[in-house]
């Protein structure tokens, strides 16, 4: 065929105008309803996933969390479908499963539980009282030592009593036989009950445990940043903080689970490269402007040591974790490849390789 002039124009503007044809629209994100209990650190990576914007860019749209203040709540909203996907601990999940409606862990935060700190007030640390051990001693106390976890059954209970089974006393029988366990509360109980007497230890997240030191009413005789102490009783890492969801939820919805999953491992591998002040100047005035500006950089500095960076939870740690979980916080060991599903963390790891 012979490419008249004509010919060629016409063949020349139908390419320009399919060069310059209206590009698709880009899928506006699908809305997640999200959740935890409060907006602390401890769970930075949702709110500086929602900050960077990495929940978007991700094809999902978080316009605000769930944050019922409390962990128990959290597990109700989930379970009920208020949520879809939730951060807390670990046995949350377990508990969902076992009361017949399947959860799973889809990443994990930390390798270490924040809140198995062990205080003890000041007066009893000065009279020898200076390790879990010594609290086993009813001479050194004076009686047998009141221990105080927020709630009897709460997640300071669960790892307090598994540190305190964990070291023996002096006659070699586990401290926790003789200790008497009790409900402390919120932070100004807990920190008052342990400033008069009332209590003689408590079981403290960092922020407690940093008052009662400063304040020169107690002092940490167990302290979960101090790797020895940890593993000695905890055998290693532990995954205390998991991403989790019905597993109805990734089996309808897998693209949103794993939009879900990429946005927070996307912000857990911001957190490790940002400087500590850049973190605190994002989150700060947003989430956690009732603390000083001080105490939320020490908070950041504090977790960066025990969080989890490759997010995933191996067999082992998994079974680290069971021996806290069972029989305090669930009832029956539940097997890890009913618990855990690591696929979407896997996929987040290989798109963003670094």
């Amino acid at each position: 065929m012979t490419l008249t002039r004509r010919r060629f124009l016409t063949a020349a503007g139908a390419a320009l105008a399919v060069g310059r044809a209206t590009p698709a629209r880009a899928q506006a994100p699908k809305p997640i309803t999200v959740a935890h209990s409060v907006s602390t650190f401890v769970y930075g990576q949702h709110l500086v996933a929602r900050e960077k914007k990495f929940f978007e860019e991700e094809g999902v749209a978080v316009p605000s969390f769930i944050v019922p203040g409390g962990g128990a709540k959290v597990v109700q909203a989930l379970a009920a479908g208020q949520a879809m996907f939730a951060l807390g601990d670990s046995n949350h999940p377990l508990k969902i499963t076992e009361k017949g409606k399947e959860a799973l862990m889809l990443f994990a935060t930390d390798t270490r539980c924040s809140y198995a700190n062990v205080v003890v007030r000041k007066e009893l640390f000065d009279r020898g009282v200076k390790s879990v051990e010594a609290l086993g001693d009813a001479k050194l106390v004076g009686r047998k030592a009141v221990v105080a976890a927020t709630a009897i059954g709460s997640g300071t209970y669960v790892y307090g009593v598994y540190v305190l089974k964990g070291i023996k006393a002096a006659d070699g029988t586990p401290v926790n036989e003789h200790v008497e366990w009790v409900s402390g509360g919120a932070s100004t109980t807990m920190l008052g009950g342990l400033k008069a007497g009332k209590f003689d230890a408590i079981m403290a997240v960092p922020e407690w445990q940093w008052a009662a030191e400063e304040e020169d009413f107690g002092r940490a005789i167990f302290d979960v940043q101090d790797e020895k102490a940890w593993t000695r009783v905890f055998g290693g890492p532990i995954p205390v903080t998991v991403g989790y969801a019905l597993r109805e939820t990734l089996e309808k919805s897998p693209d949103l689970a794993q939009g879900y999953v990429n946005a927070c491992y996307r912000a857990q591998q911001w957190i490790h490269r940002a400087k500590d002040d850049e973190i605190v100047e994002l989150l700060h005035k947003p989430y956690m402007d009732t603390f000083s500006r001080d105490v939320v950089l020490r908070s950041v500095k504090y977790y960066k040591t025990i969080f989890d960076w490759d997010f995933m939870i191996d067999e082992a740690s998994y079974a680290n974790g069971m021996k806290v979980w069972v029989p305090l916080a669930v009832d029956k060991p539940v097997p890890y490849a009913k618990a855990v599903d690591m696929t979407f963390v896997k996929k987040a790891r290989t798109k963003f390789k670094s």
